[in-house]
């Protein structure tokens, strides 16, 4: 039986026009719509780049 596949979505779906950043996950457009064909190594690392865009996006009064 297949694995479910990990994922930073908190449905959540809102991306910021500047950051092209989901206010969310964090993720772009992009990294959302390849979610699913991303091997496990290309998730991993763009879920190390999430804690710095949420950290930026925070920073910058878009999420409380």
């Amino acid at each position: 039986m297949p694995q479910p596949i990990k994922t930073p979505c908190i449905k959540v779906c809102v991306v910021d026009g500047q950051s092209g950043h989901c206010l969310g996950c964090g993720r772009t457009l992009n990294e959302i719509a390849r979610w699913a064909v991303f091997t496990e190594d290309q998730r991993e690392q763009v879920l190390a780049l999430l804690p710095p865009r949420i950290e930026a996006l925070k920073a910058a009064g878009k999420l409380g």
